[in-house]
């Protein structure tokens, strides 16, 4: 498939983990400096899938929330996401709070429908990112390609098909309009050093009370 390319040089966008995945580090209680917390960062470090795994070498192990980004690219769902397999992960990305805020909160909305159970709630937190260069871009292609189908049975397989394709020929990220927040653009990264700046951003509550509408609230 032939995909424009697009220069961006974008300071800001949002990507929400669970905040059950952000924690000080644990080990920092065990120790009374930062050499001694190095030591068994170190120790820690050769037993753990993020650190270890091919995926994520050549990453600046020296910046910020490189473990952020390494685990990014080293855990998978299965059946992957759209534009990636079980094999290797992805960093997803909106370019605004709202619309990362709908593509987590389909997802979830998603998975309770499963269980028939639309009573829950949970917490994010937000992680800033930057990115700069030429990425390919789906934003103006028509008709629209089935990489942006809406039923996951569709527009997954084909969008990780064109996400190998892409990789192949050495693509940084895709650019895309977002599935679930209309209106809303989506960026997603194929290569972790293109991960840029990463810092912490606003922590949000998503509910469910019964339906599958939901509310985000900042906390």
């Amino acid at each position: 498939m032939n995909v424009p390319v697009t220069r961006i040089a974008r300071a800001r966008t949002v990507r929400l983990i669970p905040t059950a995945y952000w924690k000080p580090p644990v080990l920092r209680a065990l120790v009374e400096d930062d050499a001694d917390l190095a030591v068994l960062e170190r120790l820690e470090g050769r037993t753990s899938r993020r650190l270890v795994r091919p995926a994520v070498t050549g990453l600046d192990l020296d910046r910020w929330g490189h473990s952020i980004i390494a685990a990014a690219f080293t855990y998978t769902r299965k059946g992957g996401n759209r534009f990636n397999g079980e094999e290797r992960g992805a960093w997803y990305a909106g370019f605004d709070d709202r619309t990362a805020l709908g593509e987590v909160a389909f997802h979830r909305t998603r998975e309770l429908g499963f269980i028939g159970h639309y009573h829950d709630e949970a917490q994010y937190r937000a992680l800033h990112a930057a990115f700069i260069g030429r990425f390919h871009d789906l934003r103006g292609v028509k008709p629209a390609p089935d990489a942006l189908h809406p039923d996951p049975a569709t527009g997954y397989p084909a969008g990780q098909a064109l996400a190998r394709e892409l990789m192949a020929a050495g693509s940084r990220g895709l650019i895309y309009p977002s599935v679930r927040q209309r209106g809303g653009t989506c960026l997603v990264a194929f290569q972790p050093n293109v991960v840029q700046d990463v810092t912490p951003g606003a922590t949000w509550r998503l509910a469910w009370t019964g339906t599958p509408a939901w509310t985000a609230t900042a906390v």
